[in-house]
């Protein structure tokens, strides 16, 4: 198990429980050896006030004994409380509670009152306790007490439902304790996971004064990390925009020498044509090295409609050049996680490839969803049949080498996307019926 909260809970929980059934038993046992010592304390009182009775009575008159004894719990039949005295002639006395039932004599004669278990009259367990004793005139006398403990079995099994019951319940708010504390104790990390969340798109720090001292280095460390990060990725963006502009200079001083000679004449269109690969090429290889630096580590956040505004103004006057329509429905206010420079050049690719196909008419919508924003490009021309949609998204291939263009479009833009989490889908247009392009953005909600 991964989960912090999950391992804390089950823990606290098994914890807990091993705690409190530990406690039951051990509660238990001592409230049932407490029951049996007062048992037997009571059990000893009644065999002392049988063995008063027969030394008082037994050598004169022994049918005197249960009068002398005088207890009306020995007089009631099958009351649960006997007495026999059994005298060294054979003779034996014993309560009326006990009708015509026999006490079977004790097994163990050595304690001076012994403790003895057996099923008594009705079956009914009994605990009983005898003692031997010698009157005056030399004659031996065994004296036998015996109590059911039917009532006390009864008595201790509803003082463990009860204590079951309380336990029980001592569980639960244990259960809810554990989960409360435990989310009370998870609360900095939430705050640390939303900040550092919120971090990606905001240019502020986080402030570990005001998370508890034991997570405030880690959000100390955290902090100097993204930040350090942060300058690397800036550093490598500069590198990178540095080096683009470098290559650029010589290859537009080769691309005007190429376009003189080919003036004059002379045979470079596979040289202009290799040259035009080379700067699409180098242009792929950039757009990614930008979209995967800064999604990584930069805030990378668009105004959706600023984006789509300034492309839709461009193409809109070279479609009208070409005698198309575009339109465009995109609603205000979006904020989408990606660099502008990115998107636009994503639909500029999207948008130029539909300026080579259409016929007539190119569309432009944007539909808001849960979380994201989906961005539809369509066109009423040929399209592109489904066998042939994973070719033109490779890289550098062409369908129709009479239309100008290098073959990169696509596979640009598919990167490009693939940096942002995002993806290209070509099929056809329900519409307008040629081709229709949609990729999703994340969008971002506007800080308050």
């Amino acid at each position: 198990m991964t989960s912090l909260r999950g391992r804390a809970v089950i823990g606290g929980i098994l914890w807990a429980a091993v705690t409190i059934l530990l406690g039951f038993a051990g509660l238990q046992s001592f409230v049932d050896q407490g029951a049996e010592e007062r048992f037997d304390e009571l059990l000893l009182t009644r065999l002392s006030q049988v063995v008063t009775a027969v030394e008082n009575v037994a050598a004169t008159n022994p049918e005197a004994i249960a009068g002398a004894v005088g207890d009306p719990v020995f007089m009631r039949s099958m009351s649960g409380l006997y007495w026999q005295v059994e005298n060294d002639s054979g003779q034996v006395f014993r309560s009326a509670s006990l009708d015509d039932h026999v006490l079977p004599r004790p097994r163990l004669l050595v304690d001076p009152a012994p403790n003895d278990r057996f099923l008594g009259p009705m079956g009914d367990p009994v605990r009983a306790m005898s003692r031997y004793l010698t009157l005056d005139g030399g004659s031996l006398w065994h004296v036998q007490v015996a109590k059911s403990i039917r009532g006390l079995q009864q008595e201790l099994a509803q003082l463990r439902e009860i204590m079951l019951t309380a336990f029980t319940f001592v569980i639960v708010i244990g259960v809810v304790g554990a989960l409360l504390q435990v989310t009370v104790a998870l609360r900095p990390i939430e705050k640390l996971r939303r900040d550092v969340q919120q971090r990606w798109t905001s240019e502020g720090g986080l402030d570990h004064g005001k998370y508890p001292e034991e997570v405030a280095p880690l959000v100390y460390d955290i902090d100097t990390l993204l930040t350090r990060n942060r300058e690397i990725v800036q550093q490598s963006r500069k590198q990178a925009a540095d080096l683009g502009h470098a290559i650029k200079t010589p290859a537009a001083i080769m691309r005007n020498e190429l376009d003189a000679l080919a003036r004059a004449g002379q045979p470079v269109g596979e040289a202009i044509a290799a040259l035009d690969r080379l700067d699409a090429q180098l242009k792929r290889a950039f757009g990614r090295m930008r979209a995967q630096t800064g999604i990584a580590a930069l805030p990378a956040v668009t105004e959706m409609d600023r984006s789509l505004g300034r492309m839709v103004c461009a193409f809109g006057d070279m479609a009208a050049q070409r005698n198309l329509t575009l339109t465009a429905d995109y609603p205000p206010g979006q904020r989408l996680r990606m660099d502008p420079t990115d998107l636009e050049e994503v639909l500029g690719n999207l948008l130029d490839n539909a300026l080579k196909w259409a016929s007539t008419a190119i569309r432009l919508t944007a539909m808001p969803q849960a979380g994201g924003v989906t961005i539809t490009i369509e066109d009423d021309g040929p399209g592109i049949p489904p066998d042939q949609i994973a070719l033109a998204m490779g890289s550098g291939q062409r369908l129709d080498i009479a239309k100008p263009g290098t073959g990169l479009g696509l596979s640009i833009t598919a990167d490009l996307l693939q940096a942002y989490g995002s993806a290209l889908l070509l099929d056809q247009s329900a519409d307008l019926g040629g081709l229709r392009a949609r990729f999703r953005l994340q969008s971002v909600q506007a800080q308050g």
